[in-house]
């Protein structure tokens, strides 16, 4: 069966078979939209028409088996990385899965940093960062998929080193990976079908194929679940407050110690030790910031949360696990961001050190880096 055979049996949203007897099953296609040559399956034209939420996702051992699958072949490796979520989208382990596969990574979201960000410096930073994870990539592109900025950037490097080969698209849920997709169907294919984009995780279920050339392909693969991100904790509906939707406007906070800061009922950033500083904090501006004194903090949380303290409401509230404790100690004369993952991070503007506490629902991830900007 040639590429293109099998395209007509796949589903060209998510990628898995197609078929016209079960509409509760997956690549469910009714025969008469068939018959007029539709080439996406009923749950993909439901979210790329309506926007409406999927709860079908594959599992770790899947997103595992396909990853190591591309260390087995000769392919150029795309790997979409949330500049948003750095540390949270960021496939832990890469370098294992994909073999001697050169990687180039595409940092996507660039529109949602301040306009008077120096782009040549978020890419050294990302090559540091991605050095400190063992990614060592031939090539960074910094893009928008959305805005359609640095594509041909990433154009010229998929050129460079490809050679003829297939190129894999990897990356995390909600990174903007089928927009770029989409954008390389546009510039390298004649196929006339999208991939279907929406901010809901597990839009592709399996690999997506999209013909190059003779032999070669754009093979689109499932966005990984990454469960410490808080994305993917939320109910569905707050994940439009969460993911910001135009560019960041930072927030400056000049803090005493022994003040705290609550992301509507998402996170409590307490700032335990240190001279008064300031903050910048990064994150969707459609999560509101309140500002106390910590002796305080327990009272207003157990009293206004869900209501003033919202997002998310008392409903999208019983979804999350309990706040758990994450103490942090920045060291005198370094410049550091505290990265909570899916929510954004807050740049330590001092160099003064300080001790910080953050508290998220169980699970979601909190580091501290070199700052970005």
């Amino acid at each position: 069966m040639d590429i293109r055979e099998q395209l007509r049996e796949q589903c060209s949203g998510c990628g898995v078979k197609l078929q016209h007897t079960d509409p509760q099953e997956l690549g469910y296609l009714p025969r008469q939209a068939a018959e007029k040559g539709t080439a996406i399956c009923q749950r993909c034209y439901r979210i790329k028409h309506y926007n409406e939420a999927s709860d079908a996702v594959l599992n770790e051992n899947d997103f595992l088996r396909i990853l190591n699958e591309i260390g087995t072949t000769n392919s150029l490796v795309v790997n979409i990385i949330d500049i948003f979520d750095f540390e949270g989208s960021l496939i832990q382990g890469l370098p294992r899965f994909v073999g001697q596969n050169p990687v180039i990574l595409a940092i996507n979201k660039l529109d949602l940093l301040p306009k008077v960000t120096n782009v040549n410096k978020v890419i050294n930073w990302v090559q540091h960062q991605a050095k400190q994870y063992g990614i060592r990539p031939v090539d960074v592109v910094i893009l928008s998929a959305k805005k359609n900025l640095g594509f041909d950037y990433l154009i010229e490097a998929i050129q460079d080193h490809r050679q003829g080969r297939d190129v894999y698209v990897v990356g995390a849920t909600n990174v903007g990976k089928s927009s770029v997709i989409n954008r390389l169907i546009r510039d390298y294919s004649d196929l006339d079908e999208e991939l279907t984009i929406s901010q809901y995780p597990g839009t592709t279920l399996d690999v997506v194929k999209i013909p190059l050339e003779r032999n070669a392909s754009i093979i689109d693969t499932p966005g990984i679940v990454y469960h410490h991100r808080l994305t993917e904790m939320v109910h569905k509906r707050d994940l439009q407050s969460l993911l910001p939707q135009k560019p960041i406007k930072p927030a400056v906070y000049q803090l005493n110690e022994g003040q705290t800061l609550f992301f509507g009922s998402f996170a409590r950033v307490d700032f335990v030790q240190g001279e008064r500083q300031s903050f910048t904090i990064y994150h969707s501006n459609a999560i509101p910031i309140h500002r106390t004194k910590r002796e305080k903090a327990d009272e207003l949380y157990a009293e206004h949360r869900g209501k003033m303290l919202a997002p998310p409401n008392e409903e999208g509230l019983a979804q999350l696990p309990d706040f758990s404790k994450h103490t942090l100690k920045i060291a005198r004369g370094e410049k550091m961001d505290i990265s909570i993952s899916g929510l954004g991070w807050i740049k330590v503007n001092s160099d003064q050190g300080a001790i910080m506490e953050v508290q998220v629902p169980k699970g979601v991830k909190v580091s501290v880096r070199p700052s970005i900007i």
